[in-house]
């Protein structure tokens, strides 16, 4: 590894992508927010009548390759990817920003075709774009089309969602199958057909967020029914890195053993089977319309209900549980610490470490 040198590993979101912010990018701008390393950051802001609104603000770069593949373009997976980071803060989204990148000589009526499915998206989440920027760089200085997103939304009142908050007993929910998204991006890369109807999954999750967020009006005039978004602890969309490495970032974060069962992990049969015969590991494999939700064991079935009745949420499942540090069996007692382990088919455990290296560079 050149310590001098930026490299593909560094955008994987994995291990270096971290070392990279911990090492460099957090101690130069040195300030709580950035160092909680959400999705977003949950911003209070006071207001003139002495009183103050909790926002959430996040920002993206797309640079994914290729920017047409089925399921979905560059331009749905830029507003869709910021409405979830949004999200993901237990806020409502507002506003987006768009800035484009171009590459001289790149096709006006393919972005043409960008911006209209970005305008279709950003209708379906019910959010606006309202300021962005423009820049033309010179024939092959670039790739087609770079696209960053910011946007914010609103963070209501008793809401407080952090990587931080994952707690011993807590269960830990997916809200449909894993790797649609990276599976698509390289088979459509590479040109594999194998008569499947492998799709990207992205898709806006503000829809879903909301209703998880708003259990306690559910059973209304049932008060024995009633819930408190309180047990709500974490969401977190499983992008770059996948399962895996996001499991780690709340595991590190909260200083927690997450154990979750492969057996009860939703994949495709086509993505299982693309994925062994690559030689990837599913759980590492980027989402692009998932989340992952960590959630009080007293709630965990009702939340898993209410995402089952969302459109984007049919096939979720409770994957795992969270654990104390010290927490340990028969089978796992060697793994005292915090982090991410595996309890396979056959019954044994395996760590899942945070990716180390690129799996799929430019996959988002």
């Amino acid at each position: 590894m050149d310590k001098n040198r930026i490299l593909l590993d560094h955008g994987s979101g994995g291990k270096i992508s971290h070392a990279l912010l911990k090492d460099m990018v957090i101690p130069i701008f040195n300030n709580e927010l950035l160092a909680r390393l959400d999705d977003g950051a949950s911003i209070d802001i006071e207001t003139h009548a002495k009183s103050s609104i909790k926002v959430a603000f996040s920002t993206d770069s797309y640079v994914v390759d290729p920017i047409f593949f089925p399921g979905g373009d560059i331009g749905e997976l830029a507003i869709n990817g910021t409405v979830n980071d949004i999200s993901m803060c237990g806020a409502e989204p507002k506003y987006i920003s768009v800035s484009l990148i171009l590459e001289e000589g790149f096709s006006t009526h393919e972005l043409k075709t960008i911006l209209n499915s970005m305008a279709k998206s950003a209708k379906k989440a019910g959010v606006l774009v309202v300021t962005g920027d423009t820049k033309v760089v010179p024939k092959g200085k670039a790739d087609k089309i770079f696209i960053n997103t910011s946007g914010f939304g609103i963070i209501p009142e008793g809401v407080n969602l952090s990587g931080r908050n994952a707690k011993a007993g807590d269960k830990v929910i997916i809200s449909g199958t894993v790797a649609d998204h990276g599976v698509t991006i390289l088979s459509s890369r590479e040109n594999l057909n194998f008569d499947s109807d492998i799709k990207s999954d992205t898709a806006p999750l503000n829809l879903m967020v909301k209703k998880i967020l708003n259990l306690n009006s559910v059973d209304a005039g049932n008060s024995e029914n009633l819930i408190s978004s309180s047990g709500i602890h974490v969401l977190r969309d499983p992008t770059r890195g996948g399962v895996g490495t996001t499991l780690n970032e709340i595991a590190s974060q909260s200083n927690v053993r997450i154990n979750i069962w492969e057996d009860a992990i939703p994949i495709k049969d086509a993505v299982r089977g693309m994925c062994e015969l690559l030689g990837f590991d599913p759980l590492y494999i980027a989402n692009e319309g998932k989340l992952l939700a960590v959630v009080a064991p007293e709630i965990a079935d009702k939340v898993l209900e209410v995402i089952k009745q969302d459109e984007y949420g049919k096939d979720a499942a409770i994957i795992g549980e969270v654990l104390d540090v010290s927490q340990s069996d028969k089978t796992s007692k060697n793994f005292e610490r915090a982090g991410v382990f595996l309890k396979t088919s056959i019954g044994g455990f395996r760590i899942v470490d945070m990716l180390t290296g690129e799996q799929l560079p430019r996959i988002c």
